[in-house]
């Protein structure tokens, strides 16, 4: 039995000493493909989420520098023509004449006055 575990231990020995050597590679390889998927993750992040929303933000902030009186506002669901810019708010004025202040962060559509004057043309042809 002894002749056998003396055959033997330089065997196991030698497997232990490969194993070592294969595991820091498997670890290195391991590491990379972690690496790899983050990366591919952030970008399929920046694609699909962050990119569109800056987008959409510049386009709304576009929207916002470039209103003048008599355009359309939609904010918060309250529709109104324009009536006055001011720093960090704008003065509505709604169909019954009242006039109402909304922060221009709130702004959720403008539309031209040209446009709306336009489409209040095609209603008015059609009720007809």
């Amino acid at each position: 039995m002894k002749k056998a575990l003396t055959f033997l231990s330089p065997i196991f020995l030698s497997a232990a000493l490969f194993a070592d050597d294969a595991a820091p590679a498997a670890r290195q390889q391991s590491m990379w493909q972690t690496l790899i998927m983050i990366g591919v993750a952030l970008l399929f992040f920046y694609m699909i989420l962050w990119r569109p929303e800056q987008k959409r933000r510049k386009k709304m902030q576009q929207q916002r520098e470039s209103m003048k009186k008599g355009d359309r506002i939609t904010a918060m669901g309250i529709v109104g023509t324009l009536v006055r810019v001011e720093q960090e708010t704008v003065i509505l004025k709604m169909v019954d004449g009242a006039k109402i202040e909304v922060l221009k962060g709130a702004i959720s559509d403008v539309k031209p006055g040209s446009e709306v004057q336009a489409e209040e043309g095609e209603t008015q042809t059609e009720g007809a």
